[in-house]
């Protein structure tokens, strides 16, 4: 242990929080990691172990080509905890990087309990600057993300700022295999040909089912808010029963699209629920795109309502949850450290990114920026090409909050010559130069400092 490099207490041990914490103690530093589920358990955790994906099981894309490729190429060079779990834990995904939750939350709290640097302790934070003081620390990294708890809130609120400090998010429901009529189902992963060893387990709809299932989600019984909020969610990750009030073709266009999944006798179904494998077992299938904010009763009523699911049985119903966030453009700096309070930063979906990766990427984003603060070096400014940083210039340019996924649409426009504009395939031309670009971009911000980036 190097005792010059000083100590950092960090607040939460989700995604951002672990990586955050892992990325300090590998260079030397003396982490204090703080969690609080074994205490005060949040509605929609159910793991004791650290880094727990409440909400779907898929770390998204893999394809270098995609906004989420580039980004994981970039976590990978930052030495990614949440990545490298990931792969030991990963369940076939097609293209995606999904894993076994029970089995990625153990590796990565075995990692981190496991490190010399690092220190865990099981407490309620209410105020952290006065908990950093309390435990010798000279920086504090608040990665509590969307399950802050409610004390912790109204210190942030109380002491950064109240504007726009929530909203609520919905978890898709968990269905056990051996609980669901197969004869009715099919195995097909999207544009590929219908495999029992495909990835994806698929229950497809007619007209006549689609709009009648529809018509009950947009009548069931959902979870109200409490009468001194109001729901707002990610438009990336709306819950399925909001969808079918949009509108009753919303889902088809979305979640529930066929493209790409004929049946076996060549047909397209109307509308498809695509499951994906919770484990490797395939013991449970999580409803891909299903967030919901249905009571349970209706749950069980609804989603019987799915070809195949008459009698199914679900280990995990969806649910809502308050997920808070900060408006960062007015109160963190460009390295995610408070205005009012240098020695506090914030990182993860706090700050105003949405998605596990997302969330994951500012982790290792702040532990680098307290590594080189420890330092007495000036914070590393990311190139918007990059995919971390046109997050970190999105949540810091954005003139009303809205927290957001990767996506090329985030950094600079990638010009065409007049070939490419011609080409039919010019999408897929754009998005390859942007991936190319954002890894040209990062390789040569490795050069700053290779202790940095491994």
């Amino acid at each position: 242990m190097n005792d010059n490099l000083g100590k950092v207490l960090v607040v939460g041990a989700g995604l951002a929080g672990s990586e955050a914490a892992m990325y300090l103690a590998k260079r030397g530093v003396e982490v204090v990691l703080v969690e609080n589920k074994t205490l005060q358990r949040n509605p929609s955790q159910k793991l004791n172990d650290f880094a727990e994906l409440v909400c779907t099981n898929s770390l998204k894309s893999k394809e270098p080509s995609s906004g989420h490729g580039v980004l994981k190429y970039e976590m990978n060079g930052l030495g990614s905890l949440v990545l490298e779990s990931g792969y030991e834990a990963q369940v076939p995904a097609g293209d995606a990087l999904a894993v076994d939750r029970e089995k990625f939350s153990s590796i990565i709290t075995k990692k981190l309990k496991g490190h010399e640097n690092i220190t865990v302790v099981e407490a309620e934070v209410g105020n952290p600057l006065e908990m950093m003081k309390d435990h010798g620390c000279e920086h504090v990294i608040v990665a509590t993300g969307p399950l802050t708890t409610e004390k912790l809130s109204n210190w942030i609120m109380s002491n950064i700022g109240k504007e726009d400090f929530y909203f609520y998010d919905a978890i898709a429901p968990v269905v056990d295999a051996d609980s669901l009529d197969y004869s009715k189902l099919y195995f097909k992963d999207r544009h590929k040909e219908a495999d029992e060893s495909a990835d994806y387990l698929n229950a497809p709809m007619n007209e006549e089912q689609y709009y009648a299932f529809i018509d009950e989600l947009r009548n069931a019984d959902k979870v109200p808010a409490q009468s001194f909020e109001e729901y707002k969610f990610f438009e990336a990750c709306l819950p399925v029963d909001l969808m079918a009030e949009r509108g009753v073709d919303t889902a088809r266009f979305s979640c529930m699209k066929p493209i790409g999944l004929r049946m076996e006798d060549g047909t397209e179904p109307f509308a498809v629920v695509q499951l994906r494998k919770e484990n490797l077992l395939g013991r449970a299938f999580n409803l891909v795109g299903f967030q919901t904010r249905l009571t349970y009763k209706e749950q069980l009523r609804v989603f019987r309502m799915i070809p195949g699911f008459e009698k199914a049985s679900f280990p995990h119903l969806g649910s809502v949850h308050r997920n808070s966030f900060l408006n960062s453009a007015k109160l963190l700096k460009s390295d995610l450290s408070s205005r009012e309070f240098p020695c506090l930063s914030f990182a993860g979906q706090i700050t105003g990114v949405e998605g596990y990766t997302e969330s994951s990427s500012m982790g290792l984003y702040v532990g680098m920026q307290v590594y080189r603060k420890l330092q007495n070096k000036e914070p590393v400014e990311f190139p918007k090409e990059t995919a971390i940083g046109a997050l970190v210039n999105y949540i810091m340019t954005a003139p009303k909050p809205v927290p957001s996924n990767i996506n090329f649409g985030l950094m600079p426009t990638v010009a065409l010559n007049k070939e490419q504009r011609k080409n039919p395939k010019r999408k897929k031309i754009k998005k390859q130069l942007a991936s190319e670009r954002a890894r040209l971009a990062f390789d040569k911000l490795t050069e700053i400092d290779k202790d940095l980036f491994w």
